[in-house]
């Protein structure tokens, strides 16, 4: 008789059991763990949270932008544990010393090369189904920026050099240069 063996399913309290240093995040009981960033994605993470929070704050809005490492519990659950590049959440009840307890409104992923099947595919569908309203996917490889707008089904890609639209934010555009 042939046995299927089954996969270790880790649960957060294995996520803070990893050395200090070491960062992971945990999809759907799966560790995945992560390469510190380049240079470029660093300054590509900084310019965007920089004007997202410079946008918030002068039109005086009650959402939170958040830059990595910040923990994302996405599905309230001990199986799943994310730490988006950026995360913007507009409820504030969602938010406590740990973490976002729940969707975030805006997630921006920027894509290493490690962690694109991630980006593009698992987190994709994770980000989905846990009622995240929009995400962005930078590709500094491709010079590109993919947009899904989960509440429309709309999904629309930019080049670094175009003005892209934030949809949770009527009249708020962003570029990458």
């Amino acid at each position: 008789m042939d046995v299927l063996k089954q996969e270790k399913v880790y649960t957060i309290d294995d996520i803070y059991a990893l050395p200090d240093g070491q960062r992971a995040e945990l999809i759907d009981g799966q560790i995945y763990y992560m390469s510190p960033p380049s240079w470029s994605h660093q300054k590509i993470s900084r310019k965007l949270h920089q004007a997202i929070a410079n946008y918030i704050d002068s039109n005086n809005g009650k959402c939170e932008a958040l830059a990595a490492p910040f923990a994302v519990f996405l599905n309230k659950d001990d199986v799943n544990y994310v730490e988006p590049d950026i995360s913007v959440i507009c409820d504030l009840s969602k938010l406590d010393d740990k973490g976002c307890h729940g969707a975030p409104d805006w997630i921006i992923e920027i894509v290493s090369p490690g962690s694109k099947s991630r980006d593009y595919m698992t987190k994709l569908f994770k980000y989905r189904t846990a009622g995240v309203r929009e995400y962005w996917i930078v590709d500094p490889m491709r010079q590109m920026i993919t947009v899904y707008a989960f509440e429309s089904y709309a999904v629309e890609q930019y080049d670094f050099n175009e003005d892209v639209p934030v949809g949770i934010y009527e009249g708020f555009t962003m570029k990458i240069e």
